[in-house]
Order: structure tokens, then sequence, then C-alpha cells
């Protein structure tokens, strides 16, 4: 038995060469995944034009729905409830305005708790009327 203290003890040794490939290796891939927004980002000016404005503004057909989901055409309130109703009722405000334009655009100023059928509703009565100009209404919330 060899009981002989500190003669046949070498001090551990730490291979730094793995480390340091492993660092390298994680280097590399960090720099070609990270993104440079401000070398990518392309400088851009816009062409510009002269164009005229038009002369007026297209016939609108404005359809107000509620938070209890009732219907408004031209702020008038109307009793029907499905598409084909209110189809109907588009056709007839499109009729008394007297004008000549056949695809006015339908503007659909929905309160933002009402449901999601009824704005469905106004979507599909615009299809069965034939109107195929369709836009929502927002307000601005203020906050900069």
């Amino acid at each position: 038995m060899n009981f002989r203290k500190g003669q046949g003890r070498e001090d551990p040794e730490i291979n730094l060469i793995a480390f340091i490939d492993v660092l390298l290796v994680i280097l590399i891939f960090l720099m070609v995944s990270t993104s440079y927004s401000k070398f990518t980002a392309l400088q851009i000016t816009l062409p510009t034009a002269d164009a005229e404005k038009a002369m007026g503004r297209p016939f609108e057909i404005n359809v107000g729905v509620d938070a209890q989901g009732r219907y408004s055409i031209n702020n008038n309130r109307v009793a029907v409830q499905n598409p084909e109703g209110l189809a109907a009722e588009l056709t007839a405000a499109a009729a008394a305005s007297g004008k000549a334009n056949p695809d006015p655009v339908v503007i659909i100023a929905a309160d933002a708790t009402t449901t999601h059928q009824t704005v469905i509703n106004v979507l599909e009565a615009a299809r069965i009327a034939g109107y195929s100009k369709v836009t929502f209404a927002a307000q601005t919330s203020g906050k900069k």
C-alpha cells in the first residue's frame, strides 16, 4: 500500500480550449441571428403627385348599431332585425335620396359593446342589396 502523502497527486487541470470553442460558437450565433434595424432600414423618399381632389363626396348610407342591437339608417330608427329587412331598408334609403349613384358607401357605426352578430347582419344586408362599398366608422381615443 502506498500511504505517501502528496507524492502521486496531481493538481486538476481545466481544459479551456473546449470552453473557448463553445463561447465562440455562441458568439457567432448571436451575431448572425441579431437584427440590426438601423442598418436594414431603407431610406425611402415617396413620390409626390399633383392630383385634383374629388369634386364631391360619394353618396353615403350611415347605419348605426347601438349596444342593444337596434339599427338606424341615416339617423332614422328601423324596426327590422334580420338581414333581408335591413337590405330592403338600405335600398329604400338609397332610393329616397334621389341620387343616381347605384353603389353608395355603407358606413357602419357600431357601438363598442354590441354583439358581433348585429354587425354581421348589416354586412349581409349590404351584400343582399348589392352594395360592395362598406366601411366602419371609428373615433380616435385622443391619446398621443
